[in-house]
């Protein structure tokens, strides 16, 4: 989880180097327009805002190529609906394209609404808007990772990997009586946080995806981390992401004071095993709305073995260790009563 999330503000302030035949998007309008703005309009700049709002990208926009190939038509959509013969060329995966005209077909019985894309070598060609959403990502970093991560045969492989992964640190860590977070703990709430964060972000993100799947669209073709520029459900879910970073961060320092570097490695792998199960776990069953009263169990669960298990609110008399109870010391032996 967390070198997800590092990766994603790597992303973020890696600055782009700009396409050379990116577009200037001329009509490129937001949900903000006032009515006004809006009636002032040309019919056809209506339409392209109309648009803009509905598809959340318009004239100008950059897309890379996620899957293999696609084709571009040389000749109008019109001849295509026509059944004339038409050519066509393939853009390889890894490309990037612009969208240069977008074009509403309303006698095409397959999609109505045909893309024009230029490619970086200054080709022009026709698609359907539903052919090529299913091939391209918004050339942004951040947009990309959303779609790694939204991919089904990835989510199944890291189900699959996160438990197999858990299970065999969780064993291994009991073998040596190691400290675990939720069983044996540090004397830290950071690692109880950092879990419970990545529980709520992930039951948050699935909740917009139930609810309001529109804006986090919205979001995933104008990706930002700044979570005051985007409406509330968006804001609230970047500032969790802005948390698990921090509480990561904190959670590290203090793993690194109080155990020895092999220790604190084998703490640190536990932890982050356990937030990614968390995060399928809770980003999967509340899409089915299973995940609302897994999280109050889970919330119950890990607090109740904060407070019982991790703190420490004695200390020996003979050495100063930090005890979880009265009774002998487990570093001197000694007996405190």
């Amino acid at each position: 989880m967390m070198s997800f999330l590092l990766l994603t503000i790597t992303g973020c302030y890696n600055r782009r180097t700009p396409s050379r035949f990116q577009l200037k998007d001329s009509t490129r309008l937001t949900d903000s327009m006032t009515q006004a703005k809006f009636d002032s309009l040309s019919m056809d700049q209506k339409d392209s805002a109309d648009f803009a709002i509905k598809h959340h990208y318009s004239v100008g926009f950059n897309f890379i190529i996620r899957g293999d190939s696609i084709d571009l038509i040389k000749q109008q959509p019109e001849e295509v609906v026509s059944n004339m013969t038409v050519d066509s060329f393939a853009v390889k995966k890894g490309a990037r394209v612009a969208v240069t005209d977008i074009h509403m077909l309303k006698s095409d019985s397959v999609d109505s609404v045909w893309i024009q894309l230029v490619t970086d070598q200054y080709e022009l060609g026709w698609i359907h808007e539903s052919k090529l959403l299913k091939n391209v990502d918004p050339d942004d970093p951040i947009s990309q990772f959303i779609s790694t991560f939204s991919n089904r045969h990835l989510i199944f492989f890291l189900i699959i990997i996160s438990f197999i992964a858990v299970g065999y640190i969780i064993r291994k860590l009991m073998r040596r009586k190691s400290h675990i977070v939720h069983f044996n703990d540090i004397n830290s709430f950071y690692p109880t946080l950092l879990a419970l964060i990545v529980a709520s972000s992930a039951t948050f993100y699935a909740t917009i995806q139930n609810f309001t799947p529109d804006t986090w669209r919205a979001f995933y073709f104008h990706p930002t981390l700044n979570p005051f520029s985007q409406p509330w459900s968006i804001a609230i879910f970047l500032i969790s992401v802005w948390a698990m970073l921090i509480v990561g961060l904190a959670t590290i320092d203090d793993t690194r004071h109080q155990l020895k570097f092999d220790d604190a490695f084998w703490y640190l792998c536990g932890l982050g095993a356990v937030c990614a199960v968390d995060y399928i776990v809770f980003s999967i069953s509340t899409l089915y709305f299973i995940g609302y009263p897994l999280l109050i169990a889970y919330f119950w669960f890990a607090l109740r073995s904060y407070f019982r298990n991790s703190r420490n609110v004695y200390i020996c008399g003979n050495c100063g260790a930090r005890l979880h109870r009265k009774g002998r010391c487990p570093h001197c032996g000694a007996m405190n009563e």
